[in-house]
């Protein structure tokens, strides 16, 4: 039997399908993923602080760097975006938390509560600096836009455990950054399997899917309206002579969000949750996107990403203290975004990633820096060589640190990984096998991780 967890070599998942007969559209092929044992995971929360948080203020600590403050960089450095100059001490304290012991900024002490269910990644690298391909890196696998993303990849691959939902969504107070919809974009995969994009500014988030219901809703008229459509739609396919992707497409988005109309009100209105749960969360546009990440992969949404704002609210060219006011939104929503997940047993099935495109330069930047264009005094430059990422859930290594950066935190050493590699284990924990996960497109297979990639059994539980 063909599902979504069977591949058969020289075809991908979708040629495999119409090989059998049956065209896209007409297999289900939701709520099997529980059947693959080589799953640990069903679902991912990708929580993504766009801009670039500085692993040596939050999670990295670098002792030299208070030893050497105001000299030099020692050796050989790659080149920064921007001009550098001396090393430059991070101003947040550390402190050890935890039975694991690991040390955590005084920027996130509500997620130092959290520190042995989080696998801290050190070495991660990137291999451009710039925010637009970096943040296209991290999402697609690539740093020209137009490929599929992490999301629709897990859509296409798993599709979604609800079939009244989408199997991925996009959550932000706005459209985050200035590459916007190219970061949840299903590129050459079917176009059921792009991101849906939901904001969160608004304080009821049932308002932001408003356009699901019209004044016909669950009448007749509308039940009328759709069987016509179903009959024209049937009537085209049957014309073609080849198979008519777009089309199909069309007509799963139309359904999925016919079927959205009954369970999306409910499960984005969070006056359902008890006030404990809603006050430990808080109440800013970020928080109401943690709190909605759960309540989505609780009902079977496949992928949830959660951007932290409009625009790069983490490029903290010219101050890092800046730092201060952004972890103060993000520390605690996401500690009880984890927590809350950990006591409802979801931590034991979903993976939690948090992180940036990049890191941030030991050094202190000088010159132009910032976007008020105002003059560096304590900002530090992108840095794509070496920065930390989180992971957490029962299936990665709680309260452990992978991989270590030098001793000023510029370049990763031990344990380097690419972004290949992190998306690598995330298949794999999904229970894929990132080689074998392929589309066709203009004459060649692509798949999330390219020509590379690996899994890393340092990461897993």
């Amino acid at each position: 039997m063909l599902n979504r967890n069977t591949y058969l070599p020289g075809l991908s998942r979708r040629d495999a399908l119409r090989a059998l007969g049956a065209g896209f559209g007409t297999v289900g092929l939701a709520g099997t993923v529980s059947a693959n044992p080589a799953a640990r995971v069903k679902n991912v929360i990708f929580v993504f602080l766009n801009g670039g948080m500085s692993q040596v203020d939050t999670f990295d600590p670098k002792p030299m760097l208070d030893r050497f403050h105001g000299k030099t960089a020692p050796g050989n450095l790659p080149a920064t975006e921007r001009k550098t100059g001396v090393l430059m001490r991070s101003p947040f304290q550390f402190a050890r938390h935890g039975k694991s012991g690991l040390p955590v900024s005084e920027l996130f002490p509500h997620l130092a509560k959290m520190i042995d269910d989080i696998c801290v990644v050190r070495s991660m690298s990137t291999p451009i600096p710039n925010h637009e391909p970096s943040l296209s890196m991290m999402n697609s696998g690539h740093t020209q836009v137009g490929r599929p993303c992490m999301g629709s990849w897990l859509s296409y691959g798993l599709g979604t455990e609800n079939q009244n939902l989408p199997g991925f969504i996009v959550l932000s107070p706005v459209k985050p950054s200035i590459v916007g919809p190219p970061l949840w974009s299903n590129g050459f995969l079917p176009a059921s399997h792009q991101g849906v994009f939901i904001p969160t500014h608004l304080e009821d988030p049932r308002k932001s899917i408003s356009f699901l219901r019209g004044p016909n809703t669950g009448t007749p008229l509308q039940a009328r309206e759709l069987a016509l459509m179903e009959t024209l739609d049937k009537m085209q396919l049957a014309r073609a002579t080849v198979p008519d992707p777009e089309m199909e497409a069309g007509m799963k988005a139309m359904e999925t969000a016919f079927r959205m109309q009954t369970e999306s009100p409910e499960a984005f209105d969070l006056s359902k949750e008890p006030e404990s749960i809603r006050q430990a969360y808080g109440d800013s546009p970020f928080a109401r996107g943690c709190l909605l990440s759960r309540r989505l992969v609780e009902r079977g949404v496949r992928m949830v990403q959660l951007y932290f704002d409009n625009g790069n609210p983490w490029d903290h060219h010219d101050d890092i203290l800046y730092h201060r006011k952004h972890a103060r939104t993000a520390d605690q929503p996401i500690a009880a975004l984890l927590q809350d997940l950990k006591s409802r047993g979801l931590l034991d099935e979903t993976l939690v990633i948090i992180g940036s495109e990049f890191g941030r330069t030991p050094m202190v930047e000088v010159g132009q820096g910032g976007e008020a264009g105002i003059r560096s005094a304590n900002g530090r430059d992108h840095n794509p060589y070496g920065f930390t990422m989180l992971l957490a859930g029962k299936a990665v290594r709680g309260g452990t640190a992978y991989g270590s950066t030098d001793e000023i935190g510029m370049m990763a050493t031990e344990g380097k990984l690419e972004v290949h590699d992190l998306h690598a284990t995330v298949l794999h924990l999904l229970g894929i096998d990132h080689t074998r996960l392929t589309f066709k497109n203009g004459g060649r297979n692509y798949r999330l991780t390219d020509v590379a990639g690996h899994v890393v059994p340092g990461l897993l539980a």
